[in-house]
């Protein structure tokens, strides 16, 4: 558990979640005590199972750190963001705000109402004055604060990467004379930070490690899971003809490709810096600071120097930062540069950053609130209770005075209990709100469910004598109903799904009796489509005919998340029924065919816990 002085600083990467245990030193400093961080799956055709994975790095990071009900500082991903910097005249100080609230309707691509943003006030020179204004969307950020807080966290401020990985960048080498660039190499994107004097301005481009990986896979035509672990194992930045002539012919193949793929990161930092020094009257770096997980990548450095002609080195957030005794230091030393958003969230718990930017969700700003007026409330029924306590002791003493005191209180009272409307009235929202909240849990519960049952499957289901081909969700299993065959429960995904429009749903509803019959009555057969259970198919080999009951057993055994009970909804009226083993399985073919290499299989395995489809 952290101490009182403990700064609790968590980085959400697209592909790396970091989080890190600081403190203020004597000298007015930082101390990094220690840190971790955990790797996320960053294939953008993943990115429904994003938030689950988040959920499981953030509290992994809390059980390591042994951290316990602490207030954290989180940064969100520049890919997540939306971030412009905005030239405006200058104004008294109320004006400007109303001026920078029609600003960011102006700018920010969604509705005002939608999103949760803050801006704050840069330089101030003649005439002019130059503001950043940060966005997210409101329910994103509300998703990603959730996986915060379902570790047993409370959220402190929330800032963005690019303004943590600005302030690191500007408290370690604010004192440089000439102007530089911060290039951060993440999974989906890559922010470009310039420090220029007083001059700070941040940019993220749509380029990073992903893109490389995407690259080889479409190359040699490979999954990406699989082209992102030849880039981490063999993967680097080939330079120039005589430096690929040394290299084996596979390994200089892959390095031409990753450097045609990263030909377009210099070109997009060319276009910004002439941004920079156009439209906010900055100066072309001299120095360049390479950061990030892609600055892992071998030869990076010479590719950046070769493109930009510029000396390269790594950015070092620790440069002005202690480290601890419980710090790897053979660790850190390798992983630095990877840390300036831990060390940026550090600074703002000692007020030494230059920028400033909080992205609270709704519900901690209303909870920031409600704890502001406590100590008001606190008081106040200090005061009340000090009445009472008076109005009792002069009772005793005169009888008289005291009726006349009750009389007054009494009106007090009925004074105080017009307020209990409005508290009760608000004690049923918040209910409400919880009922919606729970749905939604239960939402993001059952998309974490699919991977469990898969991983259950691979487990215990899995065998050398048996393979699957096909997994299809079912709706309303229930095989004992009268003159049906369990093989009428067809797949309830579009057979012809490939040729399915982008955002286009391949779920087929199953038909169902209405809800209700004539002038609103309930109709007794109505059944809510549910999928109860999935519908497995494959083949197997072997001596042993018995081979798919013996693994669907173990299976039924030993997972959480498929069992052989069935909800059976009759008459308004659900049962729960268990099933036998000819119940569930549709096709066991006893030996194959003599042209067929296995025998097929078919069973229908029901779910623990239904999912209802509307």
């Amino acid at each position: 558990m952290a101490d009182s002085q403990s700064i609790v600083a968590l980085n959400i990467g697209s592909q790396r979640v970091t989080m890190g245990l600081l403190a203020p030193s004597s000298n007015g400093g930082l101390i990094l005590k220690k840190y971790e961080s955990s790797m996320i799956l960053a294939d953008p055709a993943a990115e429904m199972t994003r938030l689950p994975q988040i959920r499981i790095a953030v509290s992994e990071l809390v059980s390591k750190l042994g951290l316990q009900k602490e207030k954290v500082s989180y940064a969100i991903s520049g890919q997540s963001v939306f971030t412009r910097f905005v030239k405006l005249p200058s104004l008294e100080s109320d004006d400007i705000e109303q001026l920078v609230a029609f600003e960011a309707q102006q700018h920010v691509p969604f509705p005002i109402n939608e999103v949760v943003w803050d801006w704050q006030l840069l330089n101030s020179e003649a005439g002019q004055q130059e503001v950043v204004l940060v966005a997210i969307k409101a329910d994103a950020l509300d998703d990603i604060n959730d996986c915060v807080t379902d570790a047993d966290l409370t959220t402190g401020l929330v800032d963005a990467s690019p303004m943590a990985l600005a302030n690191s960048f500007v408290y370690n080498y604010g004192d440089l004379a000439e102007p530089a660039l911060m290039i951060d190499i993440g999974a989906r994107t890559s922010n470009l930070v310039y420090l220029d004097g007083n001059k700070v301005f941040t940019r993220t481009i749509a380029i990073g490690g992903a893109t490389l990986t995407s690259a080889i896979a479409k190359e040699y035509n490979v999954p990406f899971i699989e082209a992102e672990s030849q880039k981490c194992s063999n993967g680097l930045v080939s330079l120039n003809a005589q430096h690929t002539s040394q290299l084996d012919d596979l390994t200089a193949a892959l390095g031409s490709c990753i450097r045609t793929a990263l030909n377009r990161m210099p070109a997009e930092i060319a276009r910004t810096t002439n941004f920079f020094r156009s439209q906010h009257e900055g100066s072309a770096p001299k120095r360049i600071f390479l950061a990030g997980g892609g600055a892992n990548l071998p030869m990076i450095s010479d590719f950046f120097q070769e493109k930009l002609r510029l000396p390269v080195e790594f950015f070092n957030p620790l440069k002005r930062v202690s480290v601890g005794q419980e710090v790897d230091v053979d660790k850190v030393a390798v992983e630095a540069h990877q840390l300036g958003e831990l060390i940026g969230l550090g600074l703002r718990q000692l007020e030494a950053a230059r920028l400033n930017i909080d992205l609270v969700p709704e519900t901690v700003e209303h909870e920031r609130a409600d704890a502001k007026k406590r100590p008001k409330l606190m008081i106040a029924s200090a005061v009340i209770i000090a009445s009472c306590a008076a109005f009792c002791l002069n009772g005793f003493f005169k009888k008289s005075n005291a009726i006349k005191a009750a009389n007054k209180q009494e009106k007090i009272v009925a004074g105080l209990a017009s307020f209990a409307a409005p508290i009760t009235a608000e004690q049923k929202n918040a209910d409400k709100i919880a009922n919606i909240v729970g749905l939604y849990q239960d939402t993001v519960d059952s998309r974490v469910m699919w991977l469990d049952g898969l991983s259950d499957i691979k487990s215990h289901f899995a065998h050398p004598e048996l393979w699957i081909t096909e997994m299809e969700p079912v709706a309303n299993f229930d095989p004992s109903l009268d003159g049906e065959s369990v093989n009428k429960y067809k797949s309830l995904i579009d057979g012809d799904i490939k040729k399915i429009t982008f955002s286009e749903s391949g779920i087929t509803m199953p038909k169902v009796e209405p809800k209700t019959i004539s002038r609103g009555r309930p109709n007794p057969d109505y059944v809510a489509p549910m999928v109860n259970a999935i519908k497995v198919k494959g083949y197997w080999r072997g001596n042993s005919n018995g081979l798919v009951l013996t693994q669907l057993k173990t299976l039924i055994e030993k997972s959480d998340i498929f069992g052989m009970e069935i909800s059976r909804t009759s008459k308004n009226k659900t049962t729960k029924v268990t099933l036998t083993d000819p119940e569930v399985v549709v096709e066991n073919a006893t030996s194959p065919a003599e042209d067929k290499l296995g025998a097929p299989f078919t069973v229908i395995i029901p779910l623990n816990n239904p999912i209802l489809l509307k």
